[in-house]
């Protein structure tokens, strides 16, 4: 799996539109204690079961964005505290067997229409974003992240 050369997909109107679940691996936030399973999708299909990788960005570990959504407040909250998270906490993901660290470099709340938080950078980078505040799907909050 590559990202895509236009970059990530649309997201649907449907937020339950037709979408194949597949598990690329593992997310883990030692701070937070977790480990969980990581999907790739950018559907609630998807989101439900656990973190997901948004198609068309970057795979952790390659240059670009790798984006992932989670959940704050139903199903497994994997992203219940992801603002507890501050400068220089790591993440890793596992993808393919190939484990790749990264620091988190800053924070955010945007609109939920802001898809800008998936743009493809140069170096290898990683946003995490889920629902905010918890419970509410009036934003998200975004944790942005550069590989260690």
């Amino acid at each position: 799996m590559t990202a895509a050369a236009s970059g990530p997909i649309a997201i649907p109107a449907d937020p339950y539109a037709p979408e194949p679940v597949v598990e690329i691996g593992v997310i883990e936030i030692p701070k937070l204690g977790l480990t969980h399973r990581l999907f790739e999708g950018v559907t609630l299909r998807n989101i439900d079961r656990g973190p997901s990788h948004w198609p068309g960005s970057a795979l952790p570990g390659q240059p670009g964005n790798a984006v992932v959504a989670g959940h704050r407040a139903t199903h497994s909250q994997p992203f219940r505290r992801l603002d507890d998270l501050v400068a220089g906490d790591l993440v890793v993901f596992t993808v393919g067997g190939t484990g790749s660290t990264y620091r988190v470099s800053g924070s955010r709340v945007v609109g939920p229409d802001d898809t800008w938080i998936a743009n493809q950078t140069e170096a290898s980078t990683a946003t995490l974003y889920a629902c905010h505040p918890p419970g509410s799907a009036r934003q998200r909050y975004v944790v942005h992240l550069a590989l260690a």
